[in-house]
């Protein structure tokens, strides 16, 4: 292993962020913002995220 850098350990909540914004189609930020409301409770955040962003293509006028 000479010559390469140590791999930081991945932090489980980044990881959960970036893995339900890939899944869902929404940004991190949005992901972040629901964590703030629901917790990491992923059904719950990603039945929200699925919502916002059915909202954002879909808007009502």
């Amino acid at each position: 292993m000479a010559g390469r850098e140590k791999e930081k350990p991945l932090d489980p909540k980044v990881e959960f962020v970036r893995k339900v914004a890939r899944e869902t189609g929404v940004s991190e930020e949005q992901v972040q913002a629901l964590v703030s409301l629901l917790g990491y409770d992923l059904s719950s955040v990603m039945r929200e995220a699925r919502i916002l962003k059915r909202a954002y293509e879909h808007p009502r006028h």
